[in-house]
C-alpha cells in the first residue's frame, strides 16, 4: 500500500476514502508546508495531497535528486503554487481539482458584489458598533446591481458560471475579456482591450487564474479607466492585482469600492486596505462550504486511485 502524505486536516470523509487506498499521513496544520518540509515529503512519500500555500517551486525539486514521490494531487483548482514544468522533469505528475470549486467560487463572487454594491459591510460595522442610529430616507445609499453592465475578466468555468448568475438573476448586461470567444447560452460580448472593458462596465470581476502572465494584470492603469461609481472583485488569486494601487485607487476614491476574497501577499492583509470602508474583506472563503470542501477532496482522491492503479488521470495539469 502506498504512502500518501496529505499537508492539511481535511473533511473527515476524504480521509476515510483516502485510508481505503493508501497508508495516510496527516499534518496536523493549518500553516503552508514549511521549506525543509516540502523536501522531506518528496523524499520520503508515494504521494503528496498539497494545496494552497505549499510552494513546489524548482528549487524544492531541484534540491531533491531522487523523489520517491511521484503525483502532487492538489486540492484546489489552482496551482500556480507548484511548478509544475520542474515537477514533471522530476518525474512527478500534477493534478488538480477543478468543477468541484465553481459554482461555490461563482457564489462567493456574488456575495462580494452584492455587499460591496450595497455596502454591506459597513452597514453591518455601523450595527455591531453601536453607532446606529436608524433607518432614514438617505441612509447609506449604494448602487442597484439589477440591469447594471459586469465585466468578467477571465470566461473559464468560474467566469462562466458567474455569467450566468449576473444575467439570469439580476438581468445584467455581460461584457468580458478572454483569450478566445465563448460561446454562451445567453448575450455576451467579448472585448479584446481590458482597459477598455474596465471603463464600460458598473462591475469589474477577475476570474483569471494565477501565474505569470496574468501577474499584476489589475494595476494602476486599469483602476485608472474604471468609472467612478464602479466596484472591483477578486475570487481569483492574490497576485493578479498590484494591491498597492488598488488601496490608491480606494483611498482616493478613484472606483467605487471592491470585494476581495484574496490578496497579494496573502495571508496578510495591509492595514492601510483593512482601514477603508469602501472595501469588502473575505479570508478566502470561496469554496469554504463543507460539501464543496468535501468533493474537492474526493476529486483529489480519484486522481490518486487512478494514479495507482496506472490509469490516465481524470484531472491532469
Amino acid at each position: 500500500m502506498k504512502k500518501l502524505f496529505v499537508t492539511r486536516p481535511l473533511p473527515e470523509a476524504v480521509l476515510v476514502e483516502a485510508r481505503r487506498h493508501f497508508d495516510v499521513a496527516v499534518r496536523q496544520s493549518n500553516l503552508p508546508l514549511k521549506p525543509n518540509e516540502l523536501r522531506q515529503v518528496l523524499r520520503d512519500f508515494d504521494l503528496v495531497l498539497p494545496t494552497l500555500g505549499d510552494v513546489f517551486d524548482r528549487h524544492v525539486f531541484e534540491d531533491v535528486a531522487t523523489p520517491r514521490c511521484r503525483l502532487l494531487a492538489n486540492f484546489g483548482v489552482g496551482y500556480n503554487h507548484i511548478d509544475v514544468v520542474a515537477a514533471e522533469a522530476a518525474g512527478i505528475a500534477v493534478s488538480n481539482t477543478p468543477g468541484a470549486v465553481t459554482d461555490a467560487t461563482a457564489d462567493t463572487a456574488m456575495t462580494l458584489m452584492l455587499m460591496s454594491a450595497r455596502r454591506a459591510g459597513e452597514g453591518e460595522r455601523l450595527v455591531r458598533s453601536g453607532s446606529w442610529k436608524g433607518w432614514h430616507p438617505t441612509q447609506m445609499l449604494g448602487m442597484h446591481l439589477s440591469g447594471k453592465t459586469v465585466g468578467i475578466v477571465g470566461m473559464g468555468r468560474i467566469g462562466q458560471a458567474i455569467a450566468q448568475r449576473c444575467y439570469f438573476g439580476f438581468g445584467m448586461k455581460i461584457l468580458y475579456w478572454n483569450r478566445s470567444a465563448k460561446m454562451m447560452e445567453f448575450d455576451t460580448e467579448r472585448v479584446e482591450v481590458l482597459s477598455e472593458l474596465a471603463a464600460s462596465v458598473d462591475v469589474l470581476v477577475a476570474a483569471v487564474p494565477g501565474g505569470g502572465d496574468t501577474y499584476h494584470l489589475f494595476d494602476a492603469d486599469i483602476f485608472a479607466a474604471m468609472q467612478p461609481h464602479a466596484h472591483f472583485i477578486n475570487i481569483s488569486r492574490g497576485e493578479v492585482v498590484d494591491e498597492a494601487s488598488l488601496i490608491a485607487a480606494l483611498s482616493t476614491q478613484q472606483i467605487g469600492g471592491a470585494g476581495l476574497d484574496v490578496y497579494e501577499f496573502e495571508p496578510e492583509v495591509p492595514q492601510a486596505l483593512r482601514a477603508l470602508e469602501n472595501v469588502t474583506l473575505l479570508p478566502h472563503l470561496g469554496t469554504a462550504a463543507l460539501e464543496v470542501r468535501s468533493q474537492m477532496g474526493l476529486m483529489a482522491v480519484e486522481n490518486l486511485v487512478a494514479f495507482d492503479l496506472g490509469k490516465p488521470l481524470p484531472n491532469q495539469v
